[in-house]
């Protein structure tokens, strides 16, 4: 969830169904002073990023949807999620977007670079460097799945500038910057679909050169050590976060428990905490240890 300073907010995915999420959304929503939640961002139809949009209704206000449209996925769940989702947003404001669309949001800039399958094709302002590194990047190939429909974004603020694209697989994100780089560099990278191997393609990851990044991992799901070497390798990236300590991989490969939010399988499900001035600069929260860390641009 992105707080403006202006007080708009925009929420990207709701969680799994069940209510534990939405409950989390609504205590994160009631601590940062918000009556109302502006826009809530569903990157795609899998359960995990949508199913909370029934509970999350009942207990907060939601201004807009934001979708890439109809579930294009031929699996029960999906068709089950997306019917579950028509139903809890009839008669909701609804934004469908396509790349190249900005989500209305006052305070921050929010600009599509992905949806329903498709990306951008023109750099973004002062972008579109070709990419020496897609030479070497190996080809992926085509995902069905609702996961190659992700609704991606790029967020700025003043000078920052934040990515998230969702659970874009490396097929669409090779596309994004091969073989020219038309996102630039960015500050802040959401780790692509929870860290697993089948997203952030070094191509990507490397050219948008983030300075920190956050995995939005679980104890068992995501954190491969693949995907997560190349993220702790990208170029000028000053610090790694996770979200869960990775039960299944190595000490080696995950970060220093000051960098991670939960250490246990069984946990209360802290969260990472950022803030950002227009200048640039961040400062990030293990709001488990109270550990905070700053980075000035």
């Amino acid at each position: 969830m992105l707080v403006a300073p202006t007080g708009k907010s925009l929420l990207i995915d709701t969680g799994w169904p069940g209510g534990r999420d939405a409950d989390r959304i609504a205590a994160a929503a009631k601590d940062a002073g918000i009556p109302q939640i502006d826009y809530v961002l569903v990157t795609h139809y899998h359960d995990d990023h949508v199913g909370g949009v029934p509970q999350l209704v009942e207990r907060v206000k939601v201004g807009t949807f934001v979708d890439h449209g109809t579930n294009r996925e031929d699996s029960d769940d999906a068709r089950a999620n997306y019917a579950a989702y028509e139903k809890a947003i009839r008669g909701a404001k609804r934004l469908v977007v396509k790349p190249g669309d900005r989500i209305p949001l006052e305070g921050l800039d929010i600009e599509v670079v992905s949806a329903d399958g498709d990306v951008i094709t023109k750099p973004l302002e002062d972008t579109g460097q070709t990419n020496a590194l897609c030479a070497s990047e190996p080809g992926a190939p085509e995902d069905a799945s609702e996961n190659a429909r992700s609704v991606g974004v790029i967020i700025s603020f003043g000078k920052l500038r934040v990515l998230d694209l969702g659970d874009l697989t490396k097929r669409k994100e090779i596309q994004l910057v091969c073989p020219r780089n038309l996102l630039g560099s960015v500050d802040l990278f959401v780790v692509s679909h929870h860290g697993f191997s089948g997203s952030n393609a070094r191509a990507l990851v490397h050219a948008v050169r983030p300075r920190i990044a956050v995995m939005d991992n679980g104890a068992h799901k995501g954190g491969s050590p693949d995907a997560w070497q190349t993220v702790h390798d990208s170029p000028g990236l000053a610090d790694l976060w996770q979200l869960h300590y990775a039960m299944e991989s190595s000490k080696d490969h995950n970060v220093a428990s000051d960098f991670i939010a939960n250490m246990d399988e069984k946990c209360e499900g802290k969260p990472i905490q950022v803030t950002a001035d227009a200048d640039g600069t961040i400062t990030v929260t293990n709001a488990r240890t109270g550990f905070t860390k700053s980075y000035k641009k």
